[in-house]
């Protein structure tokens, strides 16, 4: 592994050292630092191994030195398998001795309480003073297979690399670390560095993804974060694994968590915290995961081939029944079967029997039972079809004996053809026991193993996802539009908003502002009647909950009266309210209510919502969450994948909705968050989309007093 020096860190002394301490070495059997020092002398470690334990001369036939005051100037990496009331001064002394980096297994830091994140804030102040590279608080430490270093209580046995592509694992959770590595282990795929990253007082996972990124032994980086505390910095190095070909596989816990909620607009409430940072993961070529199985499942097809270079997937399968549950399910998780025929599939229709029809998924009936050839013959056909990117085998196992008719010519099959794709193979029965023998072979020839079907279609949607996402590398800025925006901080009330988005071409009715009931009714009267009437204030950004809007007023004399009733029920919602004025509009044409948005977000960055919208906007949540330099024909392919989708498309006859110029008024939004960054969001709810164009009915956007630093 090359090293790096991730915010002035010596991770390489850390993670490669040539020298160990063990601060509360023992000599009990499953105590921390007794379970530490098996770990080295299991794994082979030729380093210097200083043991301190103040009441012990020796452990194991090695000295013990009483304190750490006694240790040499600059040990490489020191574990302090100790209680937490020693944790401080124990940093203290290491820091003045050039000590490279530690691990500190101790809980109950910041995870505590005011009084532990003022201590684990000591520690960051003492590993920036001593320039330590520290891991943890509250962490099980790290394993690196490719020098035999493991510093974990986890009881490790010595791992073997061999050749071939490996995975690297970093995680916060240290317990769900060694079940991925657990997991990924039965699957005999090596991991070069499993991390356990804890409490992250001075070393977080940003800096050890950076790390990985040096080494050209892993080609997948297996990550569990339930909380990223540097996102740009993440989102780049996100993009420059996915330039080198390395592909980031991440579970996040936190989905069910309630979105920050947000006073000004509903862009805030829908698109929470959780939705924020996966769109923008994603964008930067994240793979995610749902569950730890998945995430061990994606680590193992990517760890066997490369990322596919299609989202094509063709599966064979034993049963007609099972072709028409996997249709069913790729539809629901979003995976391309590509329809295959006689007509453009010659080798595939040469490959099988005159009865088997060709389509995807491929039923082979029991054909291949009589005839095992065919799985070769069918695999050769498929690796050879451009469209298809990735191969699912959903065999029928039953018991050893079937199992032995199948497999060896399935093994064959792999032996006698160059993989260029993923290959999975996946039981249909899972409670069958599949000779290991069989298992280990394929896996050995660059196929994957699945416990099922399933799971194996779940996987590779989550693949294909990422096939269909543009490099931001590759993406052009657009044109920067000069905005008159009002100084300071705080929401922008209606129609000032409307005015400011006017210049980049957001549409919206024409109206004018009132400040007396006069000028309410000589605009009306300008602008023909029926008209609508909205209160307007910067501290009233629900004004339909306040009885500030009055709708289809259709004479002088409504508007007086509406004037009247408006006032009055604003007073009551929110005594001594001073009102800007009232904005006066014409009534728009009738069409499907949309919502356009856009947040953000003060860790990760600028996102745009496009969802169906209105009242119910929050209780229906049909909506995207996009990235904001998405282009307009890829925020229309967005919203095509809305539930409602149908109502914008022709729904009973209905004229087809502008999709085009609801995506491209997106579009613009999206590039106005990336040049202004003093606007915190917009909300445009509703937007009336007609077969002829939109325009945006409400129109809220809320500004910060400084850009983002």
């Amino acid at each position: 592994m090359a090293g790096a020096r991730p915010s002035g860190f010596d991770l390489e002394r850390l993670l490669r050292p040539r020298s160990v301490a063990i601060v509360g070495a023992s000599a009990s059997a499953g105590a921390l630092g007794a379970s530490v020092l098996e770990n080295l002398l299991r794994g082979g470690f030729s380093g210097d191994i200083h043991l301190i334990n103040s009441k012990r001369s020796e452990i194991a036939g090695r000295a013990c030195l009483a304190s750490v005051e006694d240790l040499p100037d600059g040990v490489d990496a020191v574990v302090l398998a100790i209680p937490k009331a020693g944790v401080l001064d124990t940093l203290a002394t290491l820091s003045r001795k050039d000590v490279g980096g530690a691990v500190i297994f101790s809980a109950g830091f910041a995870e505590g309480g005011e009084a532990g994140r003022t201590e684990q804030g000591e520690i960051t102040k003492l590993a920036l003073a001593g320039r330590m590279a520290v891991m943890g608080p509250n962490c099980l430490g790290f394993v690196n297979n490719i020098d035999g270093v493991a510093l974990t209580f986890v009881q490790t046995p010595a791992a073997e690399l061999g050749g071939g592509r490996h995975a690297a694992l970093i995680s916060q959770s240290g317990a769900m670390a060694a079940v991925v590595a657990t997991n990924l282990a039965g699957k005999d795929v090596g991991v070069t560095l499993s991390v356990s990253t804890g409490n992250e007082a001075s070393t977080g996972v940003e800096d050890y993804v950076a790390y990985v990124l040096n080494d050209d032994r892993a080609d997948v980086i297996g990550m569990i974060v339930e909380h990223f505390r540097d996102p740009p910095r993440f989102l780049a190095l996100a993009e420059v694994a996915r330039a080198a070909g390395k592909t980031i596989v991440l579970l996040h816990p936190g989905r069910s968590a309630a979105a920050r909620e947000s006073a000004a607009t509903h862009t805030g409430a829908m698109a929470g915290d959780y939705a924020v940072m996966r769109t923008l993961v994603e964008r930067a070529g994240v793979v995610f995961a749902e569950t730890v199985e998945e995430l061990s499942d994606l680590i193992e097809i990517v760890a066997r081939a490369k990322q596919p270079k299609s989202p094509g997937v063709a599966l064979l399968t034993e049963s007609g029944a099972f072709k028409a549950l996997t249709l069913d399910l790729a539809e629901q998780v979003g995976l391309a079967l590509p329809a295959l025929s006689d007509a453009d599939s010659p080798a595939l229709r040469a490959a099988l029997p005159v009865f088997v029809p060709v389509s995807n998924p491929v039923d082979l009936t029991a054909q291949a039972l009589v005839d095992p050839e065919l799985y070769g013959r069918a695999i050769a056909a498929l690796l050879e079809d451009d469209r298809i990117g990735a191969i699912v085998l959903g065999i029928i196992q039953t018991d050893d004996a079937t199992c032995a008719l199948k497999l060896p010519a399935i093994i064959d099959a792999l032996k006698r053809n160059e993989i260029t794709k993923p290959i999975i193979y996946a039981g249909l029965d899972d409670g069958a026991t599949v000779p290991p023998q069989y298992l280990r072979a394929m896996r050995e020839l660059g196929a994957s193993c699945i416990p099922t079907a399933e799971r194996a279609v779940r996987a590779l949607a989550r693949l294909g996802a990422r096939s269909n996402v543009t490099p931001t590398a590759k993406k052009k800025a657009g044109k920067r539009v000069a905005l008159d925006l009002p100084p300071g901080a705080g929401v922008v009330p209606e129609y000032q908003s409307k005015a400011i988005l006017s210049a980049v071409g957001v549409p919206s009715p024409e109206g004018a502002l009132a400040t007396t009931v006069d000028e309410a009714v000589a605009a009306a009267e300008r602008l023909g009647f029926p008209v609508v009437l909205k209160a307007q204030s910067p501290l009233l950004a629900h004004k339909t909950e306040a009885g500030g809007v009055v709708l289809n007023v259709e004479s002088r004399a409504g508007v007086e009266a509406a004037w009247i009733k408006m006032h009055a029920s604003v007073a009551r919602y929110a005594p001594g309210l001073k009102l800007d004025g009232v904005l006066v509009e014409r009534m728009s044409g009738k069409g499907v209510e949309m919502i356009l948005g856009a947040k953000r977000d003060a860790l990760w960055g600028p996102v745009l919502l496009v969802g169906f919208g209105g009242v119910q906007a929050e209780v229906i949540k049909d909506f995207r969450v996009m990235a904001p330099d998405l282009s307009a024909p890829e925020i229309e392919t967005e919203i095509l994948r809305l539930r409602g989708a149908p109502l914008l498309t022709g729904f009973r006859g209905a004229a087809p909705a502008a999709i085009g110029a609801l995506a491209e008024t997106a579009a613009k939004l999206g590039q106005l968050m990336l040049h202004e960054p003093r606007i915190a969001e917009i909300d445009l709810n509703p937007v009336i989309v007609r077969s002829d164009g939109i325009t945006a009915l409400d129109a809220l956007m809320s500004l910060d007093a400084r850009a983002p630093g």
